[in-house]
Order: C-alpha cells, then sequence, then structure tokens
C-alpha cells in the first residue's frame, strides 16, 4: 500500500509538472510569435511607405539587417531581395501573402521548415502601382524552442522529482501508518480511520471463529498423533503429487528407513518398484497392494485412493508387519504338501496289495506275507495320523491336560522297556541313569517326548552302537539328557531338524519306518511345558538331547542304576 501511494504521488507530480512545462512553453512562443508578427507588419509598412517617396533606391541603400525585404510586380516578378539575387528566385504570384497584399492590401503567412526548425513569418504590403513589398523574419519553431528550453525543463523536472520523492514518502509513511499500527488479534475501531471501522469490526469477529476453529483444529491433530502413533501399522497420508501430509512412526520402522526431512514424497520412503507401481496404482484411482521383502521381514502395502467428487486428491496407505503370518503360511504350504506325501506312500501300498488280492494275482501261501505288509502300512498310517493330530492339539494348547507329579526316572524307565524289541533288533544297548526327579505336568506329553527321542536314538544309530537316557536336576529345574553313538547331524542341519517333516538324509530317511513329526513333538511338547530342548551333535559321533523342565517341587532321589 505504501508503496502505490508514493508511486500515485510521484507519478502526478512527475505528469502535471511535465505538462505545465509543456503548456508554458507553448504559451510563451505563441506570445513571441504575436510579438514577432507585430513588429514585421510594423517594419513592412515603414518600408513600404519609404519605398513610395524615395523608389527603388531606399532598397539599395538601406541595410535590413536580419529582415529580409523582398519587392514583388503586380505579375508576381521579383525585382528585389536583400538576401538573394531576383534573378534566381522564382515567380511569387502564388505565395500566400502576395496573393492576400494584392487582394486586399495586405497580406500575412507562416512557413515551417523541417531541415532548419525554424518558422518564417511573412507579411506583404500593397503598393499605390500595384506592386508588393514583403517584409520575412525567420524564428525558432515550436520544437526548435521546446529542444532548446529541454536542460533548463529536465534541471526544473529533476528537482520537483526530487522534491515529490520526499513529500511523497513523508505523505505515504504518514497515511499508512495508522493502518500499519492496526492490531490484528485485537483490532480496535477508535485508534484507526473511520472508514475502516466495518473491517475492523468484521476482522474482530473472524479472529474469534479463527481462533475457536484453531483450538478444535490442534485437539483434532493431537488426537490424530496420538492414535496413530499408537498404531503397531504403518501409516501414509499424501496429496495426488505422492507429497506425505501425514504419517507415523511404525510406517518408518517397518520399511526400514530413519525420518528425515529429504522425505517428501511417498517414494522417497522405500525405493522398491512395486511399492512405486502400488503407490503409482492408487494415485490413478486404484485401489493396490503389495508385498515387499525388508530386512526386518515381510510388510504387507496397502495403498487405496482419496476420492473427491470422482477426482483423485491422494491416497492412504498402509503398512502391515506380515513376516509372522508369511513364516505360517509357508508352514502350512510346507505342512500341506508332507503330509499329503506321507498319506499317499501308505495308502498307494495298501491299494496296489489290495487290489492284488481282489484280482487273485496272490499266491495263498503269499497271503499272510501281504497281509503283513497291509498291517504295517496302515500302523504307519495311524500312527501318522496320531502325531498328526498330537502335533495339532500342543499348536492349539488343546492337548488333554490332566497335570500330575510325573517321576521322570520312572517314565523313562518305561519307555526303554517299551522299545526294548526294537533295541534288540538292532542290537542296541539302553542305559538309565539319575535321580528320581518329579516334575508337575501331563504323563502322556512328557512320555511321547522322551519316547520319540530314544525311537529316533535307535532308528537312527549304527548296528551294536548303545543310547542312554540320564535324569538329573540343578535348583528349580529337571534335566532329560538323551544320547546315543549314532550318525550324528551335520552342523548345517542342526537348526531345521524340529520343523515338521524335515529330514537329514531323505534317500535313507525313507527306508527307515517313521512320520517324521517326532522331534517338532518334542519341541511343543516341551514348550508345553514350558521348557527348553538343546541339541548337540557330531557327524558319525552321535548325537546329545539336553530338556529342561521346571521342577515345580520335585523331590530328587538317591541315583539308582538301571541294573538296580
Amino acid at each position: 500500500m505504501t508503496k502505490k501511494i508514493f508511486a500515485s504521488i510521484m507519478a502526478v507530480s512527475c505528469i502535471a509538472v511535465t505538462v505545465a512545462m509543456i503548456f508554458l512553453t507553448i504559451l510563451n512562443y505563441r506570445a513571441t510569435t504575436d510579438s514577432t508578427a507585430g513588429d514585421l507588419a510594423e517594419s513592412c509598412g515603414m518600408i513600404a511607405s519609404a519605398v513610395e517617396m524615395n523608389g527603388g533606391r531606399y532598397l539599395d541603400e538601406t541595410d535590413f539587417g536580419e529582415l529580409r525585404v523582398t519587392w514583388i510586380t503586380r505579375g508576381g516578378r521579383v525585382i528585389f531581395d536583400s538576401q538573394k539575387d531576383p534573378d534566381s528566385l522564382d515567380d511569387h504570384s502564388g505565395r500566400e501573402e502576395v496573393a492576400e497584399a494584392i487582394e486586399s492590401g495586405e497580406g500575412r503567412s507562416e512557413r515551417y521548415s523541417d531541415t532548419l526548425m525554424t518558422t518564417t513569418l511573412n507579411h506583404a504590403h500593397k503598393l499605390r502601382d500595384g506592386s508588393v513589398i514583403r517584409v520575412s523574419n525567420a524564428q525558432r519553431s515550436f520544437p526548435a524552442q521546446l529542444l532548446k528550453s529541454f536542460q533548463p525543463l529536465l534541471a526544473i523536472l529533476a528537482a520537483v522529482t526530487l522534491f515529490s520523492f520526499i513529500s511523497a514518502s513523508l505523505i505515504s509513511r504518514h497515511i499508512v501508518k495508522p493502518i500499519n499500527n492496526i492490531d490484528l488479534d485485537h483490532p480496535k475501531t477508535e485508534r484507526s480511520y473511520k472508514e475502516l471501522a466495518p473491517l475492523l469490526r468484521k476482522l474482530r469477529k473472524q479472529n474469534g471463529k479463527v481462533n475457536r476453529q484453531m483450538i478444535e483444529l490442534r485437539q483434532s491433530r493431537e488426537q490424530f498423533d496420538i492414535i496413530t502413533e499408537s498404531m503397531s501399522e504403518g501409516l501414509i497420508i499424501a496429496d495426488q503429487k505422492a507429497n506425505i501430509l501425514a504419517s507415523n512412526a511404525s510406517a518408518y520402522r517397518l520399511l526400514g528407513v530413519e525420518p528425515s526431512e529429504e522425505q517428501h514424497t511417498a517414494f522417497s520412503l522405500c525405493h522398491n518398484e512395486e511399492f512405486r507401481r502400488c503407490i503409482q496404482n492408487a494415485m490413478g484411482g486404484m485401489r493396490s497392494e503389495c508385498l515387499l521383502s525388508t530386512e526386518g521381514g515381510e510388510r504387507r502395502v496397502i495403498a487405496s485412493p482419496a476420492d473427491n467428487c470422482g477426482s483423485v486428491t491422494g491416497f492412504v496407505a498402509f503398512v502391515l508387519d506380515v513376516t509372522e503370518q508369511q513364516q505360517l503360511e509357508t508352514m502350512r504350504r510346507e505342512f500341506t504338501s508332507n503330509v499329503s506325501h506321507e498319506l499317499k506312500t501308505p495308502l498307494t501300498t495298501i491299494y496296489g496289495i489290495a487290489d492284488m488280492l481282489a484280482n487273485g494275482m496272490v499266491k495263498a501261501e503269499d497271503v499272510s506275507r501281504f497281509g503283513g505288509d497291509i498291517r504295517g502300512e496302515s500302523e504307519r498310517l495311524i500312527n501318522l495320523i496320531n502325531d498328526i493330530v498330537s502335533l495339532s492339539q500342543l499348536d492349539e494348547n488343546t492337548a488333554p491336560r490332566q497335570d500330575e507329579e510325573v517321576d521322570m526316572y520312572e517314565l523313562a524307565e518305561e519307555v526303554i522297556a517299551r522299545l526294548d524289541m526294537n533295541a534288540k533288533e538292532k542290537n542296541i544297548t539302553a542305559s538309565l541313569e539319575g535321580d528320581h526327579v518329579k516334575v508337575i505336568g501331563s504323563r502322556t506329553v512328557l512320555s511321547e517326548i522322551i519316547y520319540n527321542l530314544c525311537d529316533n536314538a535307535i532308528k537312527y544309530n549304527v548296528s551294536g552302537g548303545s543310547y542312554s537316557v540320564r535324569v538329573s536336576h540343578i535348583p528349580t529345574k529337571a534335566l532329560i539328557t538323551v544320547s546315543d553313538t549314532g550318525t550324528g547331524i551335520p552342523d548345517e542341519h542342526i537348526d531345521r531338524i524340529f520343523e515338521r517333516f524335515y529330514r537329514v538324509d531323505k534317500s535313507r530317511s525313507r527306508k527307515i519306518k517313521g512320520t517324521g513329526l517326532g522331534l517338532s513333538i518334542v519341541k511343543h511338547g516341551v514348550s508345553y511345558h514350558n521348557g527348553t530342548v538343546r541339541v548337540s551333535s557330531k557327524s558319525g559321533k552321535g548325537t546329545k538331547f539336553i530338556i529342561e523342565l521346571p521342577v515345580e517341587g520335585a523331590s530328587a532321589k538317591k541315583q539308582t542304576e538301571i541294573s538296580e
């Protein structure tokens, strides 16, 4: 506003001074012209009277100075000229002032010269004999006179401009000062111009409304921040150009990036091509999902467009941690595939033998052998189903639980006795040592744990080898150690032996009866009792499993050898 007032005052001042100076120049030029024309008429009359009295001799003897005197006959021929040779001049009867003088006695005219920038004033007087005396005088034209006065005019204009500059600056500041001093937060009409009173009253009302809206907006923002920051899911809100409008800490954490001021757009959060395509689809108005693999795990990004009256104004993206979900999905697929394979093998064998028996392709003496094969495969199938059911119950924590005090030494003794026949078939020696340590838990589940470890110690042992079970305790924990002299487990397989259906040597394992779920049952059964299981093994030198279970008031008895 100050600049506009200042510029307006300066412009008006300069234009007014310039117009006034031009107008004065015009008036001066007209006054000078009229004065010169009067003098010229007087001079012309005097010269004409002298010529009437003395004839041409007067013209020859007189010096007329700057005046140009020309004597022209009635026919238009020049017989005298004070500045030029008469014979070199053309017919003057057509000149305006001459023709007017011949007709009315006197005549005058003005002629402007572009080349000389002069105006020639002419005055003609008719003599008694019909000839004409013309007196001429040249003076500066208006443009020439204006150019001559240009420097003075410029100096005056500069002085006026300086004065206008100072005046305009002071006046504009004085005018704007009351406006600049208005307190916009608390406008008061009595301290400003009366013309601004309606505006200030409206401004005061608007301030109250804006303050209320700001308080509500701040509260909404704080609530939004509290909600979004407490979310475990990542949230990204962006406009139609992918500029981030809001985001929470979980989004940066899940995408594995550190927040920085350079991250203005959603694309800067992740450079993965799938993530970029997902965001671009949302910006194009299409809901999109993608799965990202980061150092922290698997992330699912769901981006939905924000639609307003048919136009996309931005998008909202959620980042979810689906690492566990993906792992469970992978385990489910593997489990389904393995179960299908394990079930198919005995069923195929049973179907094949049954088909041969039904078609009479089996000799009478071989019927009992084939029947034994059917029974063996059926037993394998039943064991697999029982193991799957047990494992499912342990996974879902739905296994029948009748907690009781269980003597782990006696339980191990029972298991070894149950597997005695299997051990003798492979010439395996079993031993039991340790203390009578009692724990509180499910006898059935604890029995399956020891059974599966001992069964594996026999299956994967060498002929003539041995395995041992030791029951001991440390404060608040019972230790059950199962060691064997078998083939051992290579180091690269140690971390995976508790996976369902995982086999170290698949070609050899297929020849050994089993479901491939034994160690998984061991792991889940130990976890079911809040315990831990460790394994140490060397290829070709045997394997040792160590189980730790909470004792919960167990009593230890003197170490008893199995021979006792």
